[in-house]
């Protein structure tokens, strides 16, 4: 079973961000199914990094488009950005010096941070996106 379904109520409307967000979902619950199953050390850490890396490829896209379309939360937006990838990459750092194991506690957060920042921050950007052009 997924940790995250994605589901009509995380659609922000813009189908280059929803497909991204979709794949966000997939590497967390990626990472959900390696924890349940037990797997190597090194899956996990793999899957972890994936999961950070393309993160950071997607809060790019999203302030792309709040700078061309000079969107007036794009710093708050941007704070919290930078904090969910400081957060990750602790994360990542704890797991590879063995002193964070993946854990229900981890995944929680991860589905709890990102369905909230789609469904409440992320939401808010729609309209000035498609106002812009962006379907």
């Amino acid at each position: 079973m997924s940790l995250i379904t994605w589901s009509d109520d995380l659609s922000v409307s813009i189908g280059e961000i929803d497909d991204q967000h979709k794949k966000l979902i997939g590497l967390i619950n990626n990472l959900h199914d390696a924890m349940k199953s037990g797997q190597a050390k090194n899956v996990m850490e793999k899957t972890l990094g994936d999961l950070a890396d393309y993160a950071v490829y997607h809060f790019k896209t999203e302030e792309q488009y709040m700078e061309k379309f000079h969107y007036p939360e794009y710093a708050t937006h941007k704070l919290a950005h930078t904090a969910f990838i400081k957060k990750v990459t602790q994360f990542q750092s704890d797991f590879k010096a063995g002193k964070l194991g993946i854990s229900m506690e981890l995944m929680n957060f991860l589905r709890e941070w990102l369905t909230t920042h789609i469904k409440g921050t992320d939401k808010n950007y729609s309209a000035t996106f498609r106002k812009g052009g962006v379907r």
